[in-house]
């Protein structure tokens, strides 16, 4: 069974697709101009970015304030994410960067850049139609119950 990246919803409160892909498109640049110039603050600067969306909500997100407004006029027809699993993947990609974060000021540059390269290969991926996030979030959903009975 193939997890594509859209979790397709007439929810109003969830995320237009067009700002999810803004999202991804955003994460795999920056991680990439951070390993071309070999400069960790790129993905700090993602790292701060989705922290904040993760913890406030997409409101909170510059991406997403960039998104409503850039595609202002597809944003009323186009698809829509459910906020949940835009939240679970933006909250694997902050332990990720987070972890990087801290390899990078540990002094382990290598192991900061491997963190950093998952989240962007996995955010590639899900441009090019399959989301690792959304298959750990059913999967996760799915044995719930099986882990803790609700």
């Amino acid at each position: 069974m193939a997890y594509t990246s859209k979790s397709i919803t007439n929810d109003i409160r969830d995320i237009p697709q067009p700002v999810v892909t803004l999202n991804r498109a955003t994460i795999v640049t920056g991680i990439v101009v951070g390993v071309a110039f070999q400069q960790p603050l790129f993905t700090t600067a993602l790292f701060l970015i989705l922290l904040f969306a993760v913890l406030f909500g997409p409101s909170t997100s510059v991406i997403y304030q960039v998104g409503i407004r850039v595609f202002a006029k597809q944003i009323p027809d186009a698809p829509r994410e459910d906020r949940r699993l835009m939240r679970f993947n933006n909250s694997i990609a902050v332990i990720l960067l987070g972890s990087a974060q801290v390899a990078f000021l540990t002094g382990n540059t290598i192991v900061g850049w491997v963190f950093a390269l998952m989240v962007a290969v996995a955010a590639t991926v899900a441009l090019l139609g399959f989301c690792v996030g959304c298959f750990l979030y059913f999967q996760f959903k799915i044995n719930r119950y099986k882990l803790f009975g609700r």
